[in-house]
């Protein structure tokens, strides 16, 4: 509640052009509207806005819970459990997602150990984490730096993804900052584009305080959040029209939805789109900070962990900026089970793309796997491997 006040207070303070509420405005050239807006913010909503603070401020703020588990909550394990079957479709005990997750951050570790030692000289990978993230010669140093790295990455996807996929997204993609009300508790998003094609996909990245950005964490963001990731799955489906379900085209299923992104981090590598082992050690280290959410987020929700028990796990085991741990811990105690998506998510597709390769053996195509894993959408995950089952049945 504390996040959302301050959040609030900084779009107060936001001179009424400059604000995200007058963006109808930045996209309409009619005479006069724009002065018209500007009224009606000042005038209603932004009046609306502060009674609204003095209510979480004066009334919420000291009746929130101090609990941040939901297991704190009346019918808190079921409602947990249900949020899990709810982010992915499975079935699986808070336990046990616990184990996998602490078994793929030591797979994960070891992984990139073997980079430290063949690129760095050291087989400590804590200490060497912490080096990519803290030494000014790996960080950035300012926003534009950050950007136009971006804009690299993405046009080295670009040029690869039709050796790797047969059906294309027509809709380009854009890098922009985040807005300043917004780029302190932010890390990266995509944001769809419009489906008449009037309005490109948005890749939104916060640039804030670049000397604290490692250069190692930027390209796995930008793949997850752009191509091979959230914008070729997303686009794919919104371009698919009519020839699926409106639902295919509009549901978002987090398993699949966040798994692919995840995925597509790792895809990257054997796409050869990353730029140099640093970069390679930071997609390892991404993963890693998903597989560690398998262990927070079931930690805060069933096991009672606590914000500071969760964000020093994390820390320990990827170091991450104290603020991109708090970013992460911050978010799961009003989103159960969403943080499960990610790790989740790519286990399952990896495990389906390794049993299409045993199944079909030399007739297995990576681009016609791919294209059956994108054609109906971020579907669930047993959905996904249903039709996966079909294709593979179909086939042989």
């Amino acid at each position: 509640m504390q996040i959302v006040l301050n959040q609030i207070d900084t779009l107060l303070a936001t001179p009424v052009e400059q604000s995200p509420l007058y963006d109808p405005a930045r996209r309409d050239s009619t005479p006069g509207f724009g002065a018209e807006l500007a009224q009606l913010i000042e005038q209603e909503i932004i009046p609306a806005m502060r009674r609204y603070r003095e209510f979480l401020a004066a009334e919420y703020l000291g009746r929130a819970r101090t609990e941040i588990g939901v297991f704190a909550n009346p019918h808190g394990m079921d409602c947990y459990r249900a949020s899990i079957r709810a982010a992915t479709g499975l079935t699986l005990a808070p336990d046990s997602i616990h184990n996998l997750g602490l078994a793929t951050v030591e797979e994960l570790e070891d992984s990139m150990q073997v980079i430290a030692i063949r690129s760095f000289g050291t087989s400590d990978v804590s200490r060497l984490l912490e080096r990519l993230r803290s030494d000014t010669a790996f960080t950035f140093h300012t926003r534009e730096e950050m950007l136009a790295r971006a804009r690299d990455a993405l046009e080295r996807a670009r040029a690869a993804i039709p050796k790797w996929f047969g059906r294309l997204p027509r809709a380009p993609v854009v890098v922009e900052s985040y807005p300043a009300f917004r780029e302190r508790q932010s890390v990266g998003e995509w944001n769809p584009p419009a489906e008449d094609g009037s309005r490109p996909g948005i890749y939104y990245l916060s640039t804030y305080d670049p000397r604290h950005k490692a250069r190692a964490d930027l390209e796995p963001l930008s793949f997850h959040e752009t191509i091979p990731g959230h914008h070729l799955q997303g686009t794919i489906a919104l371009e698919r029209g009519d020839t699926i379900p409106a639902i295919a085209r509009y549901f978002w299923s987090p398993g699949m939805g966040e798994g692919w992104a995840e995925y597509a981090e790792q895809l990257a590598d054997e796409m050869g789109l990353y730029s140099s082992d640093t970069a390679r050690f930071g997609m390892l280290a991404d993963m890693t900070l998903s597989a560690s959410l398998l262990v927070v987020d079931t930690g805060i929700h069933a096991l009672g962990w606590t914000r500071e028990q969760s964000i020093d796990y994390i820390r320990e085991h990827t170091h991450v900026p104290l603020l991109r741990a708090e970013v992460g811990v911050d978010r799961y105690p009003v989103w159960p089970a969403q943080g499960l998506s990610y790790g989740l998510g790519r286990l399952e597709i990896r495990r389906l793309r390794a049993f299409a390769q045993r199944t079909l053996r030399g007739k297995f195509d990576i681009r016609t796997f791919h294209d059956r894993v994108l054609e109906n959408g971020a579907v669930p995950l047993p959905m996904l491997r249903a039709a996966i089952y079909r294709w593979l049945d179909a086939s042989r």
